[in-house]
């Protein structure tokens, strides 16, 4: 029972010492990476977990296998996609500020969206979520009941681009979010944050929703910033 737990964790670390690698440009892009065999020697595992590890670098994007080629570094910059974010915040905290950026620029569009376009079970829905985050017994039960209540917006807006957008963000924040939770310490106060854009929407006013999605993100942003201590940064 204990073997699949030591692999994974192989495979996780493993994961993360190859995409350091290749991002800092110790593997340089359109490079061949070392033969399997030399590769899983250097670093001290079997040739499995390496493969293991290759299959989570070419979702993110970031090696192409070729059989009888071998394993090359893709030119992630220009053929990379979104999916990428997590692991680029978890090893540097700077990538935040410019999804911070897209969130509050994203964020306004979908609420304003919903409120057009929402229905019935859609405001019900939200509002459900209100009380989600209300009843979180700590802060990242509120904090992912929060994050469902953004999922839940766009989804209101019948756009299933906005939602794969919105999960894609969540994707690169969610990995860190306890370095993030200083808004969602007071789970009241969070929910009195979000209760503004379900009322807009539920009343139909585009110009409420965004209003109301605008100040919900610069002010949970504003608390997030001010957070003491840990940043989110490259994992030990």
């Amino acid at each position: 029972m204990d073997d699949p737990i030591t692999r994974d964790t192989t495979v996780d670390a493993l994961e993360r010492r190859l995409r350091d690698a290749i991002i800092d440009g110790r593997h340089p892009v359109g490079a061949l990476l070392p033969p399997e065999r030399e590769l899983a020697a250097s670093y001290g595992v079997n040739r499995t977990t390496l493969k293991h590890a290759f299959v989570r670098l070419m979702q993110a994007g970031l090696v192409e296998t070729r059989h009888g080629v071998g394993t090359r570094v893709r030119d992630f910059w220009r053929l990379g996609t979104a999916e990428l974010l997590p692991s680029l915040v978890l090893r540097d905290g700077a990538w935040l500020a410019e999804i911070f950026e897209v969130r509050r620029q994203v964020g306004t569009l979908i609420g304003e969206l919903a409120a057009r376009r929402a229905t019935a079970r859609d405001v019900a829905a939200l509002r459900q979520q209100v009380a989600a985050v209300r009843a979180g017994g700590d802060a990242d039960q509120v904090q992912l009941a929060d994050a469902e209540f953004h999922r839940t917006l766009a989804r209101a807006t019948g756009n299933r681009v906005y939602l794969l957008m919105t999960n894609t963000l969540l994707g690169g924040y969610l990995p860190v979010r306890q370095a993030l939770a200083r808004p969602f310490q007071d789970a009241a106060a969070a929910a009195d944050r979000l209760h503004p854009v379900a009322e807009a929407v539920a009343a139909g006013d585009e110009v409420a929703a965004r209003r109301a999605v605008e100040a919900y993100m610069t002010g949970t942003e504003a608390l997030m910033r001010a957070t003491d201590g840990q940043r989110p940064g490259r994992e030990s």
